[in-house]
This record gives C-alpha cells, structure tokens and sequence, in this order.
C-alpha cells in the first residue's frame, strides 16, 4: 500500500511537471528529460532517504525500489524469490551492464577492498554472518545504507551502522576494472 501511495505521488509531480513545461513552447525535450531525472532523484532521496547527487545512478534507485519487498529464497533469481548474490548479480547485469559471480564469496573474488568511508553507490559490502567465510553481499547506496536480500524480510534497504550489520560487516569493495564486463563496446 505504501509502495502504491509513492507511486500514485510520483507520476502525479510528473503529471504536474510535463503540463507546466508543456506550456512553454520553446522547452526542448532534453529539458523535459532532465527535469524528469531531477524528479526521479527526488523522490528516491525521499523514500530510500538518500541524498542523490548530480551523479547519482537513477537506474539504481529505481532497479532496488522495483525490488523492494521481493521474498527472500535461496538460490532464488526472480520477483518470486531471490537471495543476497542473486539480488546482486540481477542489479549489477540490469544497471551496470555487467556480469558477476554467483555467490558472496567469488563475487568478493571480484572486487578491490574499499574502506568503509570510501564507499560509492554501487560498491559492494560483504559480510560473514555467524561464520568465518562471506555468506553475505549487498550493494551500497549512500549514506550509510546498502539494498540486499534479507532472510527474513527479502529485498530491504538497511543501514550499515545497524549494530547487526555492523557487528559482522566483513568489507567493501568495488568491482575491478576488467570484472565482467558483458558490453564490448566502449
């Protein structure tokens, strides 16, 4: 209900916005395109509370608030059921172009180590719950608060400095440059 009360409000600014350009005649449709993005990034600092910057992927925010709420189920890769690497790699081939592992420890096998105040949207965190191994990967969004596949509540946006995350945070990492690259062009 939550979700369709946003969306009601998000296409009603839009509504909004496209009749107020629309009067004036010599808008251009670029202008149009990017009074859309600067909407999108709006909303979604309103609803993930994460400031979006001039630089911030909207593809991202929109690919995690699509999924949002979806039911945790291992080994899962659909709206049906997903889990933590199936989360992962979905969101990294549809807004990134680009292919990663299958699982949270050959993923880690993929990234540079990043600091935790280094983290960029799109990094990954990577966590080692209740175990000495990574069995655990989410995808960094800001402010403190990375997109994953909780066990319990499926697809959900959670804050790093949660005293569970923080106590098994393991580390960050950003893909390396040569890692799964699926577009040949550049």
């Amino acid at each position: 209900m939550k979700k369709l009360s946003l969306a009601i409000a998000l296409i009603l600014s839009v509504l909004a916005s496209s009749a107020q350009t629309k009067s004036v005649p010599e808008q251009s449709a670029q202008t149009e395109t990017e009074e859309d993005k600067s909407l999108a990034k709006d909303y979604f600092s309103q609803i993930m509370g994460v400031a979006l910057s001039a630089t911030s992927n909207v593809k991202l925010f929109q690919f995690v608030y699509d999924w949002v709420g979806t039911p945790y189920r291992l080994g899962g890769d659909t709206k049906r059921g997903i889990d933590c690497s199936g989360f992962a790699y979905q969101l990294y081939t549809k807004v990134f172009n680009t292919a990663i592992g299958n699982n949270s420890r050959n993923i880690f096998s993929m990234v540079n180590p990043v600091g935790k105040e280094d983290l960029k949207e799109g990094d990954l965190v990577f966590f080692k719950i209740h175990s000495r191994a990574i069995t655990h990967v989410g995808v960094y969004i800001g402010n403190g608060k990375f997109a994953h596949a909780s066990t319990s509540k499926g697809v959900m946006v959670s804050y790093l400095a949660d005293p569970y995350w923080t106590r098994y945070y393991y580390k960050g990492g950003r893909l390396l440059a040569d890692a799964g690259q699926t577009s040949t062009s550049h």
